[in-house]
């Protein structure tokens, strides 16, 4: 199956996402494993009946370049997980190789040739194995729920969402996670020789579904001299703005006031980024709020999604230390407008 997923029909801002869906056969573990998105499978090859799981996962189509038969793989030096099985070449790109079922601690069966999902997030290519592809599902984020701590657990916290169909559920599966834990180079590292830059005390508001991302965000903003208000969601964020937009109304004040930036990751369960920011700018009251995209799926192709909601910036994830700079000058820029009448 090779698929030109990054031709994506979505209306930006309507709160909805496509997956991949993909599943790993496995040997089962026994029959108190527990795990919750697994289809018992049985198969008779002439020398018995023999059983197999298959446990389903997802992907954000937007996350995916192409899908592709097993290439020809070239081992690394000096790889840092047995799950690297190497990398190869793809149009003249060199591309490393990752084992998922090895990296989630299961034991894969080959009872057909393994498909390769080629990713692209946080500016990074990166592909993984997987037993195969099923389809494509078109759903609301108001559908994927948030991980529980059993299914945190059972997965290494590689788990971002749950998505329950009919007849089996499906593991949005953290990516970012998994690639930023092999190549330490991509995680977020805060930027020592910040100044504080937010010399007024401004406020900022975000929206991340990531425990450590939200920590990371906020030590950075409040180092920078921001005050810092979390919400885990978008959902969660729109909830308290419109707590404050009825503050500021009843207080006859800009909401402005109560209220300078907010920071927004895009994939979040309940309510995206795209849909958040298209409420805001539509909002009268809120519409002169800035908004940044705080994301992995800022690229130079999907873009043009965060625009048509009205982000006033875009930052793609790794580049955590522009964050703080960037919100303080939207800030001044809004009142510096505001000043001049041009708002």
């Amino acid at each position: 199956m090779s698929t030109g997923t990054t031709e994506i029909l979505l209306e930006a801002g309507t709160n909805e996402l496509e997956i991949v869906e993909f599943y790993l056969e496995e040997e089962p573990k026994g029959e108190s494993d527990g795990e919750l998105n697994q289809e018992i499978i049985e198969h008779n090859n002439g020398e018995g009946k023999k059983i197999s799981r298959k446990s389903y996962y997802g992907v954000n189509v937007a996350k995916v370049l192409e899908i592709i038969r097993m290439p020809e793989v070239t081992e690394m030096p000096e790889v840092s997980h047995k799950s690297v099985l190497g990398a190869f070449n793809l149009r003249s790109r060199i591309i490393p190789l990752l084992d998922l079922s090895v990296w989630l601690k299961k034991k894969r069966i080959e009872n057909e040739p393994p498909k390769v999902i080629v990713t692209e997030f946080n500016q990074i290519t990166s592909a993984f194995m997987v037993s195969g592809v099923t389809r494509i599902h078109r759903i609301s984020w108001e559908d994927v729920e948030a991980p529980n701590r059993y299914v945190s657990a059972l997965s290494g916290d590689s788990i971002t969402g749950v998505v329950k169909f009919d007849n089996r559920i499906v593991f949005i599966l953290d990516l970012e996670r998994i690639v930023s834990e092999l190549n330490p180079t991509m995680r977020l590292k805060l930027d020592d020789t910040f100044e504080n830059i937010a010399h007024t005390g401004y406020k900022a508001l975000i929206a991340d579904d990531s425990p450590l991302i939200r920590e990371m965000i906020h030590d950075m903003l409040g180092q920078a001299g921001f005050r810092v208000e979390k919400t885990n969601n978008g959902r969660e964020c729109w909830d308290r703005l419109k707590e404050i937009r009825q503050m500021a109304v009843e207080e006859n004040r800009p909401i402005t006031d109560f209220v300078q930036v907010i920071v927004s990751d895009i994939e979040m369960p309940m309510m995206d980024g795209h849909h958040l920011t298209k409420r805001i700018k539509e909002d009268p009251i809120m519409k002169d709020l800035p908004v940044i995209l705080f994301s992995s799926l800022i690229t130079e192709k999907l873009r043009h999604r965060g625009l048509t909601v009205g982000a006033d910036d875009q930052i793609s994830k790794p580049e955590i230390t522009q964050l703080a700079r960037r919100a303080a000058a939207l800030i001044v820029e809004r009142e510096q407008a505001e000043r001049l009448g041009t708002r």
